[in-house]
């Protein structure tokens, strides 16, 4: 199992693993993040993906519209240079920050490494049999229900830095999803938020990240 503090990933130095058993301050998040994409790109520290939650708050990407923040006094409200709109931040989610080297990859190509990252995703929800799907026009993963409605299940937002990525996904395990409602998440009026938790898959923050740990594993290539 994954544990708290600094892991390395299997049969590969370059890549860290951390999980964080406390919620992290947004800010603090964000200055993390750039302090070790700085790093990264000038080869003095392995790539990073950083597993944590945290509290309570929404956070604004660069094409949020200030319509689209329905409560302000809700939660506190934190502007970001992470690409999206609106979204959610709270116990119960996992947060995943993931800063690669894309040119060291191979992969210098921004919308490859987002859809990297959707069947990344994808491959997490199914070992727990949820079956996560894309949407054209949409980004992040949705679930069919089966009366038709759609329902999202995980954000992605991202941001690279010469050629570092940074910021990441979010995928609701079981947070409070009623906080949606403070906000239009991710732009989508007409869609419904959902969790594991909420489709009848009763997931530990523990085995969500040992699943992601081996799906990204299959996803993305050991960097060069």
């Amino acid at each position: 199992m994954i544990s708290a503090g600094t892991l390395r990933e299997r049969n590969e130095t370059s890549l860290e693993w951390r999980v964080e058993p406390r919620p992290v301050p947004y800010p603090q998040a964000v200055q993390t993040m750039e302090r070790r994409v700085a790093e990264i790109a000038a080869g003095q520290a392995p790539e990073l993906v950083w597993l944590l939650e945290h509290p309570p708050l929404y956070t604004a990407g660069t094409s949020a519209r200030p319509e689209h923040l329905l409560d302000s006094q809700r939660f506190p409200v934190f502007q970001t240079g992470r690409g999206g709109q609106y979204t959610y931040h709270v116990p119960g989610q996992r947060v995943v920050y993931v800063m690669l080297d894309l040119q060291r990859r191979g992969r210098a190509d921004l919308r490859r490494y987002v859809r990297d990252l959707e069947e990344w995703l994808i491959l997490s929800l199914a070992h727990f049999g949820v079956r996560g799907e894309r949407r054209t026009g949409r980004v992040g993963i949705w679930v069919a229900r089966p009366d038709g409605a759609e329902e999202k299940i995980a954000a992605i937002g991202v941001r690279v830095r010469r050629w570092v990525t940074y910021h990441g996904v979010s995928l609701n395990r079981d947070p409070d999803l009623s906080h949606f409602q403070g906000i239009v998440p991710c732009g989508v009026a007409d869609r419904g938020v959902t969790s594991l938790a909420a489709l009848g898959a009763q997931v530990s923050a523990e085995e969500l990240d040992k699943v992601l740990q081996d799906a990204f594993a299959a996803i993305f290539r050991t960097a060069g």
